[in-house]
């Protein structure tokens, strides 16, 4: 097992270090992978794989800008962009993921802020059932997604 101190500065010094080859899992039923690229608009996003509980799939593209935002997009989705998460937000800073106020679009607040580790709460303002109960999701510096993994590989570096 290395040691985060091993891993090249970027991944090191991103909330989501990105490359192929990253995983984050609990077992082989339950694991997020990056297992390519993709253009999307003609910016580059990479393509998140996830199983869950051995036989539910969900697939993200994402990317970092150059204002260290996290955007999701879709390939079915040309033009739309979501705003997941600020890397360079403060505390009780709020934004919204899609900022067209339907059903879908969620109100982000920064939630903590540290040097290691970020957590962001959704809350659904605009749904009718789901407004009112927020989720989070935390961010790991040079780990991305928080979790106790039994199996961490970032930038070729296998850290658990």
């Amino acid at each position: 097992m290395q040691n985060k101190k091993d891993l090249p500065a970027e991944a090191a010094s991103s909330f989501l270090p990105m490359q192929i080859g990253n995983y984050w899992k609990n077992d082989a039923q339950n694991y997020t992978e990056i297992q390519d690229t993709m253009r999307i608009d003609g910016k580059l996003y990479y393509k998140f794989y996830s199983l869950i509980g051995g036989d539910a799939v969900s697939t993200m593209y994402l990317r970092i800008d150059k204002d260290n935002q996290l955007l999701e997009s879709w390939p079915a989705a040309e033009g739309k962009e979501y705003l997941r998460a600020k890397f360079n937000g403060n505390v009780n800073d709020t934004f919204f993921t899609l900022n067209d106020k339907t059903e879908n679009d969620k109100k982000v607040t920064i939630m903590n802020k540290s040097d290691k580790k970020m957590t962001f709460s959704y809350d659904m303002v605009y749904h009718p059932n789901l407004k009112g109960h927020p989720s989070t999701e935390s961010f790991v510096k040079g780990q991305g997604f928080e979790g106790k993994w039994n199996g961490l590989k970032i930038n070729g570096v296998i850290i658990k």
